[in-house]
């Protein structure tokens, strides 16, 4: 590989973790409000005991989804400073030794570009490590709001007296009067507003699993 070539193959690792990092900015957004120019729609009477929810309006709506959404930005920004750091001073190496090619002699040249070429290996498996982090993180995260969700969307669907629920994706059109996402979001609210997380580390053995502390 050609310094050049090295060069450009450590740009590519971190443009790959800069668009990981730019899809946990939706990890737990909203879902899009429907366009201001739709028509009004009419709707039948509620169907007693049907039910619907937006699981990922509710989760971007609630005080814990945006936090959740927070932290992760937070920590893909801190994966981003640490890989576009490694770059930058692999980029300066390399072009310095692009520049002294002229006055080194051939078996000097090709050790130190077989040096940096070893660095740039190990910075891309680093960016590509950093990426599976931070989609392990989310996971984790979100996998830990979709825990303290369960219990109260059924409580709620008991609450309503619901004999049947649909998630919102799942659904056209329906009455308003049909969605308990409202409520759950407000229960949700309630119950948890934040949670501790840091960026999962998969290059160290995982300690022991600790049930993160809650602020309510």
């Amino acid at each position: 590989m050609t310094i050049k070539a090295l060069v450009a193959a450590t740009c590519v690792a971190a443009i790959a973790a800069s668009a990981s990092s730019a899809a946990f900015a939706q990890a737990a957004a909203p879902a899009p409000a429907a366009a201001a120019a739709a028509p009004t729609v009419s709707h039948g009477p509620a169907l007693p005991g049907h039910c619907i929810v937006a699981l990922e309006g509710v989760i971007g709506a609630s005080t814990v989804g945006k936090y959740v959404q927070t932290r992760l930005q937070q920590i893909a920004t801190q994966v981003q400073a640490e890989l576009k750091a490694e770059d930058t001073a692999l980029q300066t190496e390399a072009k310095t030794l692009e520049g002294q090619r002229a006055t080194l002699d051939q078996n000097t040249f090709e050790t130190r570009a077989a040096a940096l070429q070893v660095k740039g290996n190990a910075f891309q498996r680093k960016a590509q490590l950093r990426e599976r982090e931070l989609q392990a993180t989310q996971q984790k995260a979100l996998g830990r709001v979709g825990q303290e969700l369960d219990p109260i969307i059924r409580q709620v669907y008991q609450q309503r007296q619901c004999s049947l629920l649909l998630t919102r994706d799942a659904v056209v059109i329906a009455n308003p009067a049909m969605d308990i996402s409202g409520p759950v979001v407000t229960a949700l609210n309630a119950k948890i507003t934040q949670f501790n997380f840091d960026r999962e580390r998969l290059d160290q053995a995982s300690p022991a699993a600790q049930t993160p502390a809650v602020r309510r």
